[in-house]
């Protein structure tokens, strides 16, 4: 692949349907595309084979030669500069009708991604805005992560060394994480607790096999134990300051009665986001009584069952801000969900 293509195409991957539809031709494994370009002066050839991999032809339509002065960067002129344009044109062109993102910059962290989809059917969640290239995988059943995946300066991991590299990190038994430090490939964690989590860095010379199979450790990890019928589960539950002034509720009693529309059960911990102008965790509580039955509908609200939830705490504004939520994962709260368990180790510990 020529540098041009290369920009062009880095963070891209075909897809076979709309080869075909742009007017790709297949021939056994490769899609060809022919056109002819600068006032039918040049033949343009491109061949797509893989999922990334693409070989370009730039052919004389007059003489049958194979033209190659628009990929050398150094050469310039305009009419050298206006086939380049042109070729380039079609490349971007292919670029946007034909591909889709990537998820991350380069080849093995995507084919893990591939790989985890294939095997978990989960997704990297991209949860920082000022870290674009971090994909976190949780297992959906828990909240739990099992991989990082970041793309980060090498200088980070490895103080001799420089450059933009991706890694992953994973969770890993403290005994084999004290093994793997001790070959290649393998850091200390990278932001993240070092006793329990290990970097592995993404430049192929650790087999993707070698690497799914530290991950299938990993997720073994985000499963955890199973929930017992009388095990306590943390929940995130919204309050719409709008329709209901908890503030004055729980003044008149420590004990109030709540909308149910989720599996919390007796003894559970509910946390009540009071929502904008505040935006924020407020009280901390506990379900003292549930499915209890109820008959309420308005335009705004329908009700059908409720629960009692107790006061255990109620916290500062700034606690639990939603900005603090989002560093943990949590991007938006539109009803009662699960706490991820690195929420609820900040919590446990600062509250």
């Amino acid at each position: 692949m020529d540098g041009f293509a290369e920009k062009i195409f880095k963070n891209k991957i075909f897809n076979e349907n709309k080869l075909l539809k742009f007017g790709f031709v297949k021939n056994g494994e490769k899609f060809i595309y022919t056109k002819d370009i600068f006032d039918k002066q040049f033949l343009l050839t491109v061949i797509i084979s893989g999922k990334k991999e693409i070989e370009t032809k730039l052919v004389d339509i007059i003489s049958g030669d194979l033209y190659t002065l628009h990929l050398v960067e150094t050469a310039a002129g305009k009419f050298v500069g206006q086939v380049r344009e042109a070729y380039e044109n079609i490349l971007n062109l292919i670029s946007r009708e034909c591909c889709s993102d990537t998820y991350f910059a380069y080849a093995q962290a995507n084919r893990l991604a591939d790989l985890i989809k294939s095997k978990y059917n989960d997704t990297p969640e991209f949860l920082w805005d000022k870290f674009p290239g971090f994909g976190v995988f949780r297992n959906p059943q828990s909240e739990k992560w099992y991989a990082l995946i970041s793309r980060i300066d090498k200088s980070k991991i490895d103080k001799k060394n420089s450059g933009e590299i991706e890694i992953v990190n994973i969770k890993l038994d403290k005994d084999e994480i004290k093994h793997l430090l001790k070959l290649e490939g393998f850091y200390p964690a990278y932001h993240m607790n070092k006793k329990s989590w290990i970097t592995i860095i993404l430049d192929g010379s650790i087999p993707d096999d070698k690497i799914m199979e530290l991950i299938e450790k990993s997720h073994g990890f985000s499963e955890g134990r199973k929930k017992t019928k009388n095990s306590k589960s943390e929940w995130l539950v919204p309050c719409n300051p709008k329709y209901f002034d908890v503030d004055s509720a729980f003044k008149k009693s420590r004990e109030i009665i709540w909308k149910q529309s989720s599996n919390i059960k007796r003894g559970d911990i509910v946390y009540l986001y009071i929502g904008a102008p505040l935006s924020a965790v407020r009280y901390k509580c506990e379900a003292s009584e549930v499915d209890i039955p109820y008959d309420y509908k308005d335009e705004n609200l329908t009700i059908n069952k409720v629960m009692k939830i107790r006061l255990l705490k109620k916290y500062d504004k700034d606690f639990l801000s939603f900005k603090i939520l989002k560093d943990y994962g949590v991007n938006a709260i539109r009803g009662p969900r699960s706490i991820p368990e690195m929420l609820s180790d900040f919590i446990n510990k600062k509250g």
